[in-house]
């Protein structure tokens, strides 16, 4: 049996063998000279070109260069203790605070925003125009084809020709009512829960039948508005087709936004003016009009996170709170009256 007592561990890396000083030449030992590296998940030797991939092979890679053993363990690095009482040593780092900049009067005069129109939009709009100016003329013939249906509510009467049918429209001058499963029209309530006895109610008025149904004037009209915000940016987009971006505008000031949407072939408009949550950069704000939508790139002006769209205002009286609509003019008509605003500067 061996005595390994008088053996010695060699430090070598790669080696990590036992060894007899008394038999220790110079090409005793095999080991590897160089560092370790570990690089895109390949492991290796600087001293050697072999490297790999797995941990386990890596540790048997048998070294490249022949020499003694070494029996001298290596000095572990010392490591750092810092004092606790050397205030020079000791890097403290703060976050920077956001600087809450005055927020400027609601007043101040809006800027027109040129906007960017797409040329899709501009075919989308020149391909209306011709089809409602040819709907038109279409319209305003004093021929009506036979076998056109009356345009009224309930009205089951086809056109057969001048002097000819019923020249009274027995109709609904109101609308249809959907409520908890019964149908019925608002002018004459005679309700029912199957669809098709409510088709096939008789109309409750009587007037001269409608063949050419006229385009209404609808006046206003309502879009659906979404708002996302990035860092830098607070991104609204306002959604519609058919709108004339040579009427329509976007006006702007530091905390005001004004936007008008013109439909022309429904003679409807779309409007919304608001006062902003946060402050904005006007000359860097820019506007984009597409065929689906008018995107709104509002730059901010202070890096903060905007908890709303619209800056809301708060009238205090008798201990109670109440909201005021945003961008409605908000002057005190009572002394006694507190407004109170969100301080952008708390959050």
């Amino acid at each position: 049996m061996c005595d390994d007592s008088n053996l010695m561990l060699c430090y070598n890396r790669g080696c990590a063998s036992k060894f007899d000083q008394a038999n220790n030449t110079e090409d005793s030992c095999v080991y590897h000279p160089g560092d370790p590296f570990f690089h895109d998940a390949y492991k290796g030797w600087s001293c050697c070109k072999k490297k790999c991939t797995d941990f386990t092979e890596f540790l048997n890679i048998k070294g490249c260069t022949k020499g003694y053993h070494n029996g001298k363990k290596p000095k572990e690095p010392e490591k750092y203790v810092p004092d606790k009482d050397d205030k020079a040593d000791v890097i403290e780092y703060h976050a920077p605070k956001p600087v809450s900049l005055p927020r400027p009067s609601a007043d101040l005069p809006l800027i027109n925003i040129k906007p960017a129109i797409s040329s899709a939009l501009l075919q989308q709009i020149a391909a209306a125009s011709i089809s409602n100016t040819n709907e038109k003329e279409t319209n305003s013939l004093t021929e009506i084809a036979i076998g056109t249906m009356c345009k009224n509510n309930g009205c089951k009467q086809a056109y057969e020709g001048a002097g000819k049918g019923n020249p009274l429209c027995d109709h609904h001058p109101g609308v249809p009512v959907f409520h908890e499963g019964m149908k019925y029209w608002s002018c004459c309530n005679k309700k029912t829960s199957d669809f098709n006895a409510f088709l096939e109610q008789v109309g409750c008025s009587q007037g001269k039948h409608c063949w050419i149904k006229e385009t209404k004037i609808q006046g206003q009209t309502n879009c659906r508005l979404d708002w996302h915000q990035t860092g830098p940016w607070v991104v609204i987009s306002i959604f519609g087709k058919k709108y004339d971006p040579n009427t329509s505008f976007v006006k702007l000031s530091p905390v005001k936004l004004s936007v008008e949407l013109y439909f022309p072939f429904d003679n409807s408009v779309f409007s919304k003016n608001m006062e902003l949550y946060g402050i904005v950069d006007v000359n860097t704000s820019c506007v984009s009009m597409l065929p689906t939508k008018v995107e709104i790139k509002l730059k901010k002006a202070e890096a903060i996170s905007w908890g709303t769209l619209e800056y809301r205002r708060y009238l205090l009286q008798n201990g109670t709170k109440q909201t005021l609509n945003s961008g409605t003019n908000d002057k005190q008509e009572n002394s006694n009256c507190f407004v109170e605003s969100v301080d952008l500067g708390d959050l």
